[in-house]
Formats: structure tokens, C-alpha cells, sequence
């Protein structure tokens, strides 16, 4: 696909990242433009993959989920990659998983009710996958930074 992103597109995105249930006509009021346009520029940049979709945000600690922890995992041998990730894919708790280099193979998020639950997936889901040398967990005491990039 030849398509460039412009100045108008970067605005379209700027506004819906501050707020991703905006209607189409309020963006094109405010930016001068007509709904169809922005309609047609965000099937655009869907199509190219620069917008990857919308979703939803939930607070964990609204639901019960208290503990958030960064998991270095340690691989045996760095082949068993895909087969590890197929098998963490099956864990619910773990909401980002990241290829790595430096020290640890993996780096996983975790969302847990508590520190039981914790201990209860790493000692019966994580760390029993084969493959999975060992873990050292970070526990996050607070979230002080959360946001997509800026788009300039």
C-alpha cells in the first residue's frame, strides 16, 4: 500500500488516543473536515496496520486483581521459544509477554488477585512448562507512567 501518513492523519489519531469513544463528526468539526474523511482515513491506517484496533480498559484493582508483577523468565535453551509462548498463551493471568535480550529470555506482565494467586501461577502453571529454566519476579508497587506514544 503507497499511503502516507499526513499531518491530518496524526491529528485523527492524536484525538482518539486521548479518547477512543469520540464520534467521527465531532473529530471532523473539529478538525475542518468531513465525517466521511476521517471515516475513510481510519479504514486507512487500519488497513495499513498502524491502528490495531480499540479496546477496552479495565481498572484490575476494580475487579479484584491487586497484584501486578513483571516476570523475567529464564529459557533452557532459546529454540524452545515458540513452543514456551504457545504454552504462556494458555495462561490467563499473563497480559504482556516480551522476547528479550539481556539476562532474561522472556519478560512477562502479570495481573493476580493477590500474592496467593501469584504463588499459585507461578509454582502450577509457569514454572512447570518445559523449557522454563527459572523466574525472578518484580512486583509493582505502583503504576506511575501508562500511555501510548505521542504522535507528532
Amino acid at each position: 500500500m503507497n499511503y502516507e501518513i499526513d499531518n491530518l492523519d496524526k491529528q485523527i489519531l492524536s484525538l482518539l488516543m486521548q479518547d477512543v469513544t469520540r464520534a467521527y463528526t465531532d473529530i471532523a468539526k473539529e478538525l475542518g473536515v468531513s465525517g466521511g474523511t476521517i471515516h475513510v482515513r481510519m479504514k486507512k491506517l487500519t488497513e495499513m496496520g498502524v491502528v490495531k484496533g480499540a479496546q477496552l480498559l479495565v481498572n484490575p484493582s476494580a475487579v479484584g486483581f491487586d497484584i501486578c508483577a513483571f516476570i523475567g523468565v529464564f529459557l533452557e535453551k532459546g529454540s524452545e521459544y515458540k513452543d514456551t509462548v504457545e504454552k504462556m498463551r494458555e495462561i490467563p493471568e499473563i497480559v504482556e509477554l516480551h522476547y528479550t535480550t539481556g539476562s532474561y529470555s522472556m519478560f512477562a506482565k502479570i495481573i493476580c488477585r493477590d500474592t496467593t494467586h501469584l504463588r499459585q501461577v507461578l509454582n502450577e502453571k509457569l514454572q512447570p512448562i518445559e523449557g522454563v529454566q527459572r523466574t525472578e519476579t518484580l512486583i509493582s508497587l505502583e503504576e506511575s507512567i501508562n500511555r501510548q506514544i505521542k504522535i507528532e
